[in-house]
C-alpha cells in the first residue's frame, strides 16, 4: 500500500512581493490562529505531486517533485490514508484525469487545484482534503451563486409586480366603467378613479417591498404609462360622476 500525502502551499505568485506578503499574513491569521482557512494551493500523491492549474491549451494537470513547486511558498502536508492502487491503475487514472481537467477549464472558485485533489483522492479510495483547505474559494463561489439567484429572483419580483400592476389597474379602470353604468351601485360623489389610482399606488408602496426600490421605481413607472394610456376613458367617466 502506498501513502497519499496531501502539499499544501501558501500562494505567493502574484509577481507582487507587497500582495505575497498579505496573503501570508491572511493564512497566518484565518488558518494559524482561527483555523478557518486560507489561500492555498495543493497536490497530492508521494514522490511526484499531481494537481491541476490553468493553461490555453492541453490538461491542466501537471506534476513535480514532491514539495518542490517553485510557484509557491511550501507549507505542510498531510497524510491522508493509503491506497491499494497499484502504480499501473494510478497512471491510468491521472491519464482520465489529464483529459477530463483541460487547463482552459480553471476556475478559481469552482474548478481550481483543490477541486482537482478532491476527486484524485476520491479515486485513489482516501478522504478528501480537509475543509480548511479550499473553504475561501467554496465561500467565494458560494456568494457568487447567492448573488446570481438574487439577481434572478428581484428580476422575476419585477416581472410580477409589473404584471399586477397592469390587470389590477386594468380592473380598477373596468369599475370605474361599470359604476358610470350603474350609479346605484356606488355613490356618484364617492371613489373617483383618481383616488383609486392613488390608492392602488399607495397599495404597492405600502405592501411587501422588493429588496430595491428600482424593482418598485419600474413597476411604478408601469402604472403611470397605464394611467396616460386611460387618461380618456377616465376623464369620460369622471364626468359622468360630476
Amino acid at each position: 500500500m502506498t501513502e497519499v500525502i496531501l502539499h499544501i502551499y501558501d500562494v505567493t505568485n502574484s509577481g507582487s512581493e507587497k500582495t505575497n506578503n498579505t496573503i501570508l499574513q491572511i493564512n497566518k491569521i484565518f488558518k494559524d490562529r482561527i483555523g478557518l482557512g486560507g489561500i492555498f494551493h495543493s497536490a497530492v500523491y508521494e514522490n511526484d505531486e499531481w494537481s491541476f492549474g490553468y493553461c490555453e491549451q492541453g490538461s491542466g494537470v501537471f506534476s513535480c517533485p514532491s514539495g518542490q513547486n517553485p510557484m509557491y511558498t511550501y507549507r505542510e502536508k498531510l497524510v491522508l490514508g493509503k491506497t491499494n492502487l497499484t502504480i499501473f491503475k494510478v497512471n491510468q487514472i491521472l491519464r482520465e484525469l489529464s483529459r477530463e481537467w483541460p487547463g482552459s477549464s480553471y476556475d478559481l472558485l469552482s474548478k481550481n487545484c483543490n477541486h482537482f485533489c478532491d476527486e484524485f483522492c476520491d479515486k485513489l479510495g482516501v478522504p478528501k482534503l480537509p475543509g480548511w483547505v479550499n473553504r475561501f474559494a467554496n465561500a467565494g463561489d458560494t456568494a457568487v451563486e447567492i448573488a446570481g439567484n438574487t439577481a434572478f429572483r428581484l428580476k422575476q419580483a419585477k416581472t410580477e409586480i409589473v404584471s399586477a400592476s397592469k390587470v389590477a389597474y386594468r380592473y380598477l379602470a373596468g369599475m370605474a366603467s361599470n359604476v358610470a353604468v350603474a350609479p346605484e351601485n356606488g355613490s356618484p360623489g364617492g371613489t373617483t378613479p383618481r383616488f383609486q389610482a392613488t390608492w392602488f399606488k399607495n397599495l404597492i408602496a405600502a405592501g411587501d417591498k422588493p429588496s430595491t426600490s428600482a424593482v418598485l421605481d419600474e413597476a411604478n413607472q408601469e402604472v403611470i404609462l397605464l394611467q396616460q394610456a386611460d387618461a380618456p376613458l377616465l376623464r369620460q367617466n369622471s364626468h359622468r360622476f360630476s
